[in-house]
């Protein structure tokens, strides 16, 4: 059966990252990524697609102290763009170069720390870096043992799946068996949903923010815009930019479109409406005229000084791939959620039309119908699917009432 709505408490002001400096007490502190050889070059690592690689690195952050019984895990699992370093400030973000690199302030800051929604006095929070990104674990820009060079488009394609078995390979590495919850928002709440279905007997609880058990028609054309861009760039050169000046450019324009999926009209609205950028009257030119303009510029820039082209190719592949009613249940979504064992969240957001609330209603309506407990809230947000990151006080009391609630 689907809970009764959540009673959610008057919600506003985000959170922001400079509120809890390193010396805070609701701060984690300095925090430093660990990496791990995983998978060693003699035992591949077999993907779903039929392709094989080794080794494989995975860096993680851990936050947190385990206790004795290994029953206060929670493992949170990060979107497209995101990386291990999940709360806290990263001591080695300003060593690292130009491109593919942290920022210092983790990207769920708001919510995890000492007394914060995931209470890291109580909770052995663990995030990875999953394969395919640039951010520690192997990816595209790694170097092929078999070459010497990187990767580039000869890494092997990856799929939600692959990202889940591989996380589960650390926490055997690390000793965990069980999970207390598996919480991620967007790409990271379908592998929260992965990780409900493909390791029932390992999840105790499941929270699924802002996504839903396979993308839409709309969200893969655009994703497909986006990889268009960048592999049109003069300077992508078949994925083999490494050497050279980087396909920036496409890579800018494919997260300027991205970004917009991310907004929603009402908020773009609020926070834009159609003001001009430093000038009272249009230049009636093809310049940058107006402030909303100048905003998606800045993102698109922006990204380019930390995240890589290729892996960007190969993630929202991974992200048009997924399918958990075609992958658990032959195309029959009811079916595939009989496999879950694990009490289920699912959280929508009013105006997120990457992964309409609709959407999100529908996989609480087919875990229902699979006889499972489940419960779904859906928020009234103008911030559209960055909404899971926004709405700081709602979010983070729906995650302390479902972490903290018996049975």
């Amino acid at each position: 059966m689907i809970d009764p709505p959540v009673q959610l408490p008057g919600q506003k002001r985000r959170r922001r990252v400079e509120d809890d400096p390193p010396d805070s007490p609701q701060s984690v502190g300095w925090t430093e990524a660990q990496t791990v050889r995983l998978v060693p070059e003699d035992r591949p690592f077999a993907l779903e697609a039929g392709g094989k690689i080794a080794p494989i690195d995975v860096e993680y952050e851990t936050y947190g102290r385990l206790s004795p019984a290994g029953d206060n895990v929670l493992l949170v699992v990060h979107a497209l763009s995101g990386d291990a370093h999940v709360a806290g400030w990263d001591k080695n973000a300003d060593k690292t170069g130009r491109v593919w690199r942290k920022r210092g302030a983790g990207w769920w800051d708001s919510a995890v720390g000492p007394g914060k929604p995931i209470d890291t006095d109580r909770y052995f929070v663990l995030c990875a870096n999953f394969l395919g990104s640039c951010y520690g674990t192997t990816g595209p820009a790694s170097i092929d043992p078999a070459t010497g060079k990187p990767y580039a488009l000869r890494f092997p394609l990856v799929t939600v799946g692959d990202w889940v078995r591989l996380q589960a390979a650390l926490l055997d590495h690390l000793g965990i068996q069980r999970i207390r919850c598996v919480v991620g928002g967007s790409l990271g709440g379908q592998q929260a949903l992965e990780w409900a279905l493909a390791f029932p007997d390992r999840v105790d609880r499941a929270i699924v923010l802002a996504a839903t058990p396979r993308l839409s028609t709309q969200g893969v054309a655009f994703n497909r815009v986006g990889r268009e861009a960048i592999v049109s760039d003069p300077n992508f050169r078949g994925g083999d930019y490494y050497d050279g000046a980087k396909p920036d450019k496409g890579l800018a324009v494919a997260r300027m479109l991205a970004h917009i999926t991310y907004l929603s009209e009402e908020g773009m609205a609020a926070k834009f409406g159609r003001r001009l950028q430093d000038k009272e009257k249009p230049g009636f030119g093809f310049d940058i005229e107006y402030e909303v303009e100048s905003y998606l510029n800045y993102q698109g820039q922006s990204f380019v000084e930390r995240f890589d082209a290729n892996s960007y190719l190969y993630i929202t592949r991974a992200m048009d791939y997924y399918d958990a009613a075609a992958q658990w249940g032959g195309g029959d979504l009811v079916e595939a959620c009989r496999r879950i064992r694990s009490k289920v969240m699912v959280v929508s957001f009013s105006s997120d039309w990457l992964y309409p609330p609709a959407y999100c209603r529908d996989f609480a309506l087919a875990m229902s119908r699979a006889g499972k407990t489940v419960t779904y809230v859906d928020v009234p947000s103008r911030y559209g699917h960055d909404s899971f990151l926004v709405e700081t006080k709602p979010v983070g009391h729906l995650l302390r009432h479902f972490l903290d609630r018996n049975g």
